[in-house]
């Protein structure tokens, strides 16, 4: 049935206003915005927006949050975490992932996550490389009742011209042929699912095999429709390495051999040179950046100022899931930027605003990450929404001019009270 929603507050895409409503259709998507009436449903401590778009994640290793963390031998890395992330991966079986997975996507949920994209690359229970674990990430989604873009990846190599090591086998992707075949396979598994969506990935520079291997993935992705995704220059030995054997960087092959363009998301970032990244902008790719995990991670800090100078479109992912927040993404988004270079409010529109921006990152964006008509409150896009409670203590005696940046700077997942996805209410928490 339709539904008309008349909340105190309601984020336009620049400010939350008063006054209006927001109606929704049986199909799941949104009906109209317009001036409140005093009818349907009355939400008078509710500022209601649209859903987080959390683009990249990698659900399983939700099982390593508090692993990790100690230093016997010293300052860790990338490279030392990546040792437990594979010891993880050794110990994965349906049940446990399953599990992990169904509580990594409820606490996304109830911190105003509606949408998950998954860059999935744990395919395989054993050598017999039958991809079982691929169906269990979409049967956990559907338990959860999140959104998700399966983002299934081909990964085949170890490093750059080295076959996958011993700890990687679980993530072969096992050739051009049968991971299309795999594809069909689940196209078919979400075909009647309206909250299930797929798309590809390239593991990285690293894992995506030879050079014609990723081109003809990337041809392939773009001939289906699918958006792709990879990882990209999050850490300097990668860029080296390229170096080493290509003569160039990664970036720099990848917009030559994978058909860069609006449907392209290159995750990180982290260590992109700018002729690299205009390049890459320029021809319409759009940038995920995960602030929690790069911290978490030592990666280090992108050059978002010349990202937003030269007009790319960021994004944000939840990544390892050792902290689920996109109030917290956004904050640290900014706030790392600020640490590097000692001044304040470096993310902000022309009108020297951050909260739109920073909340674009968190939706639309994300949304145009990975191919869904969602992330904005607009007749015709998806009807994935969440409401703040605006009773929370954390927001006590805040004016609703100031809301967007309260919740910025001042707030956790905490409050979100409810979430709406394809238009159907769950409430989160509070009375």
């Amino acid at each position: 049935m339709t539904q008309r929603i008349e909340p105190a507050l309601l984020w336009t895409g620049a400010a939350f206003v008063e006054s209006m409503a927001l109606v929704l259709g049986d199909d799941g998507r949104i009906e109209s915005v317009e001036p409140a009436t005093g009818q349907g449903q009355q939400w008078p401590e509710r500022a209601v927006m649209p859903g987080f778009v959390n683009a990249h994640s990698h659900v399983f290793q939700r099982a390593l949050r508090g692993s990790g963390e100690r230093f016997p031998d010293g300052v860790g890395s990338f490279w030392t975490w990546r040792e437990r992330m594979y010891a993880l991966v050794s110990e994965m079986d349906q049940q446990r992932l399953h599990d992990v997975a169904v509580a990594a996507y409820r606490e996304m949920r109830a911190c105003g996550m509606t949408t998950v994209g998954e860059f999935h690359y744990l395919h395989h229970i054993d050598e017999a490389r039958g991809f079982e674990f691929d169906q269990v990430i979409l049967d956990a989604a559907a338990v959860a009742g999140i959104r998700i873009v399966l983002l299934n990846a081909y990964y085949v190599s170890g490093g750059i011209g080295e076959p996958l090591s011993e700890k990687q086998q679980r993530f072969d992707a096992s050739g051009h042929e049968l991971f299309w075949e795999q594809m069909d396979a689940l196209a078919v598994s979400v075909k009647d699912q309206p909250t299930a969506h797929l798309g590809a990935v390239i593991h990285s520079i690293r894992g995506g095999g030879a050079l014609t291997e990723m081109a003809q993935v990337a041809r392939e992705a773009q001939s289906r429709g699918l958006v792709l995704h990879m990882h990209v220059e999050e850490q300097p030995a990668e860029i080296a390495s390229s170096l080493e054997i290509y003569g160039r960087t990664p970036m720099s092959i990848l917009i030559e051999l994978a058909g860069v363009g609006p449907r392209f998301t290159a995750v990180h970032c982290t260590h992109t040179a700018e002729r690299d990244m205009d390049d890459f902008l320029q021809a319409g790719g759009t940038v995920c950046l995960c602030p929690l995990t790069e911290a978490n991670l030592g990666d280090g800090l992108a050059n978002i100022p010349f990202i937003i100078r030269h007009g790319g479109r960021i994004c944000l992912g939840s990544d390892s899931n050792a902290r689920i927040d996109m109030f917290e993404e956004m904050r640290l988004l900014e706030y790392g930027q600020r640490l590097n270079a000692q001044a304040r409010g470096i993310i902000h529109d022309e009108h020297g605003h951050m909260a739109p921006l920073l909340m674009q990152a968190a939706t639309v964006n994300g949304a145009h990450s990975l191919g869904l008509p969602a992330g904005v409150l607009k007749p015709g896009r998806l009807a994935d929404l969440a409401s703040v409670d605006l009773t929370h203590t954390q927001l006590a005696n805040i004016e609703p001019g100031s809301l967007a940046e309260a919740l910025i700077t001042g707030c956790d997942g905490s409050v979100v009270a409810d979430t709406c996805i394809h238009g159907v209410w769950q409430h989160e928490r509070g009375p």
